[in-house]
Protein backbone atom coordinates (compact mmCIF):
# COMPACT_ATOMS: atom_id res chain seq x y z
CA UNK A 1 0.00 0.00 0.00
CA UNK A 2 1.40 3.48 -0.88
CA UNK A 3 1.36 5.88 2.42
CA UNK A 4 0.26 9.26 2.11
CA UNK A 5 0.41 12.42 3.66
CA UNK A 6 -3.04 11.06 4.98
CA UNK A 7 -1.53 8.35 7.10
CA UNK A 8 -0.37 8.88 10.44
CA UNK A 9 2.31 6.17 12.81
CA UNK A 10 1.81 5.34 16.17
CA UNK A 11 4.28 2.69 18.30
CA UNK A 12 4.79 0.85 21.15
CA UNK A 13 6.61 -1.55 22.82
CA UNK A 14 5.67 -4.96 24.84
CA UNK A 15 8.46 -5.71 26.49
CA UNK A 16 7.63 -9.34 27.24
CA UNK A 17 6.05 -10.81 24.04
CA UNK A 18 5.89 -14.18 26.82
CA UNK A 19 3.97 -13.03 29.30
CA UNK A 20 0.35 -11.85 28.78
CA UNK A 21 0.10 -8.19 29.66
CA UNK A 22 -1.24 -5.05 27.43
CA UNK A 23 0.11 -2.13 26.16
CA UNK A 24 -1.64 1.02 25.25
CA UNK A 25 -1.12 4.47 22.95
CA UNK A 26 -3.04 7.19 22.80
CA UNK A 27 -4.71 8.50 19.51
CA UNK A 28 -3.71 12.34 18.80
CA UNK A 29 -6.02 12.02 15.78
CA UNK A 30 -9.16 10.58 13.91
CA UNK A 31 -8.72 7.77 11.50
CA UNK A 32 -8.98 4.11 10.76
CA UNK A 33 -5.96 1.55 11.64
CA UNK A 34 -5.55 0.26 8.61
CA UNK A 35 -2.26 -1.59 9.05
CA UNK A 36 -0.29 -2.84 12.70
CA UNK A 37 2.65 -4.31 12.01
CA UNK A 38 4.88 -6.19 14.69
CA UNK A 39 8.87 -6.83 14.90
CA UNK A 40 10.30 -9.30 17.06
CA UNK A 41 13.08 -9.13 19.81
CA UNK A 42 14.21 -12.90 19.88
CA UNK A 43 13.86 -16.29 19.40
CA UNK A 44 10.48 -17.39 21.14
CA UNK A 45 9.30 -20.96 21.85
CA UNK A 46 6.69 -23.75 23.34
CA UNK A 47 3.89 -22.00 21.53
CA UNK A 48 2.68 -18.31 19.39
CA UNK A 49 2.36 -15.42 20.93
CA UNK A 50 -1.42 -14.31 20.32
CA UNK A 51 -1.33 -10.59 19.64
CA UNK A 52 -5.09 -8.70 19.42
CA UNK A 53 -5.52 -5.25 18.89
CA UNK A 54 -8.21 -2.92 20.43
CA UNK A 55 -9.81 0.73 19.94
CA UNK A 56 -10.39 1.35 23.76
CA UNK A 57 -11.55 -2.07 24.94
CA UNK A 58 -13.20 -3.56 21.47
CA UNK A 59 -11.51 -6.11 19.15
CA UNK A 60 -10.71 -4.27 16.01
CA UNK A 61 -12.09 -7.04 13.13
CA UNK A 62 -9.11 -8.43 12.25
CA UNK A 63 -6.84 -6.88 14.34
CA UNK A 64 -5.06 -10.09 15.63
CA UNK A 65 -1.55 -11.01 14.83
CA UNK A 66 0.23 -14.69 15.57
CA UNK A 67 3.83 -14.28 16.07
CA UNK A 68 5.05 -18.05 14.84
CA UNK A 69 7.38 -19.69 17.73
CA UNK A 70 8.92 -22.13 14.84
CA UNK A 71 11.30 -20.80 13.61
CA UNK A 72 11.03 -18.00 15.13
CA UNK A 73 14.13 -14.93 15.42
CA UNK A 74 15.29 -11.59 16.94
CA UNK A 75 13.49 -8.92 13.48
CA UNK A 76 10.62 -11.09 12.46
CA UNK A 77 7.78 -9.12 10.93
CA UNK A 78 4.04 -10.32 11.46
CA UNK A 79 1.34 -7.78 10.19
CA UNK A 80 -2.44 -7.52 10.19
CA UNK A 81 -5.16 -5.35 8.41
CA UNK A 82 -8.02 -4.82 10.56
CA UNK A 83 -11.13 -4.42 8.66
CA UNK A 84 -14.00 -3.21 11.53
CA UNK A 85 -14.24 -1.73 14.65
CA UNK A 86 -11.01 0.27 13.51
CA UNK A 87 -12.01 4.00 13.71
CA UNK A 88 -10.64 5.79 16.20
CA UNK A 89 -10.83 9.59 17.18
CA UNK A 90 -8.35 12.11 19.37
CA UNK A 91 -8.78 10.78 22.74
CA UNK A 92 -9.13 6.98 22.39
CA UNK A 93 -6.16 4.77 22.79
CA UNK A 94 -5.31 1.71 20.95
CA UNK A 95 -4.26 -1.77 23.39
CA UNK A 96 -2.02 -4.07 22.08
CA UNK A 97 -2.42 -7.51 24.13
CA UNK A 98 -0.37 -10.01 24.22
CA UNK A 99 -1.52 -13.94 25.62
CA UNK A 100 1.52 -14.41 27.17
CA UNK A 101 1.56 -18.26 25.43
CA UNK A 102 4.68 -18.33 24.00
CA UNK A 103 7.92 -18.82 26.53
CA UNK A 104 11.56 -16.78 25.93
CA UNK A 105 11.51 -13.42 26.85
CA UNK A 106 11.78 -11.16 24.37
CA UNK A 107 10.57 -7.82 23.44
CA UNK A 108 7.82 -7.10 20.20
CA UNK A 109 7.56 -4.08 19.19
CA UNK A 110 4.59 -2.24 16.75
CA UNK A 111 3.96 0.17 14.59
CA UNK A 112 0.50 1.09 13.86
CA UNK A 113 -0.87 2.86 11.04
CA UNK A 114 -3.85 5.11 11.42
CA UNK A 115 -5.21 6.85 7.90
CA UNK A 116 -7.41 10.27 8.62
Amino acid sequence: NMRTLNDYFLECHLDDVSTAGTVRVAVPDNGRVIKITSVLGGAISGANAGITAKVNTTNMTGGTITIAHSGSAAGDIDTCEPTGANSVVEGDYIAIATDGASTGTHSAHFTIIVRR
